[in-house]
């Protein structure tokens, strides 16, 4: 009897989402493409969940990521940053360990953290930056950082000798792009609390610095869709033409 009533409050809760979704995607004109101010007013709107939902942009490109020149990859400082607090781990040696921890680094270390990582399944941090000198040490843990996009790379700026800059980027709202296997990027923009005007311009930030990655190589339309959401709204599709690319 346990068990029914369980599965009966669950289908109950699945059936209560539902209809919020369903209230929420009635706001959105399935065809549409809207201008940017019309579509972050609305991925705020369909932000009906209880919590401060992320709002997402998902960027189809015409690109093909299996090219190793046209594998799209950097980052960008939102003007506005996430609405996130990022945790950063830096390794480097030396005089560096002093400089990061000034630089507001939450960890900071060298080879001591390879085995807490490896063996302990050590992952309290959200972005890894590691001095070029590391990078030796720090490739003996692709295999545990890679699949979960925290692997440090220069084009996204977290192989450097200036820490204290790449931490304070990050602090700021520095975000890192890159494709996936169907050539989509997927970033957040911000949170459902933040005014359309903080989310319109760092949709924009973001759009810009995508546009300006395309790939000399690339043919055809490079902006194939950009929609953006909520985490648990429905996607509003984004006129591309008025986007320059």
């Amino acid at each position: 009897m346990a068990v029914e009533q369980l599965d009966n409050h669950r289908r109950f809760l699945i059936m209560k989402r539902g209809k919020k979704y369903q209230d929420a995607a009635k706001l959105v004109e399935k065809t549409k493409a809207y201008d940017t101010e019309e579509a972050v007013e609305l991925a705020k709107k369909t932000a009906v969940a209880k919590f401060d939902e992320t709002i997402e942009a998902h960027i189809r490109l015409g690109v093909d990521g299996r090219h190793a020149d046209q594998q799209i990859r950097g980052a960008v400082v939102l003007p506005h940053g996430t609405g996130k607090t990022v945790r950063v781990l830096v390794f480097a040696k030396g005089t560096k360990l002093d400089e990061d921890q000034a630089a507001g680094a939450d960890f900071v270390g060298g080879e001591e953290l390879i085995p807490k990582i490896q063996n302990e399944g050590w992952f309290d941090f959200d972005v890894v930056v590691a001095t070029p000198d590391m990078m030796g040490v720090v490739g003996r843990l692709g295999r545990v950082l890679g699949p979960k996009g925290l692997m440090p790379n220069p084009k996204a700026g977290t192989v450097t000798m200036d820490v204290t800059q790449a931490v304070n980027d990050i602090k700021a709202g520095k975000i890192e792009y890159r494709l996936d296997k169907a050539n989509i990027v997927h970033v957040p923009v911000g949170k459902a609390s933040f005014t359309k005007e903080q989310l319109a311009d760092n949709f924009t930030a973001l759009m810009s610095a995508i546009i300006k990655a395309k790939p000399a190589s690339a043919k055809g339309q490079y902006l194939r869709s950009v929609t953006i959401a909520s985490t648990m709204g429905p996607g509003i599709k984004i006129n591309t033409s008025k986007l320059v690319g």
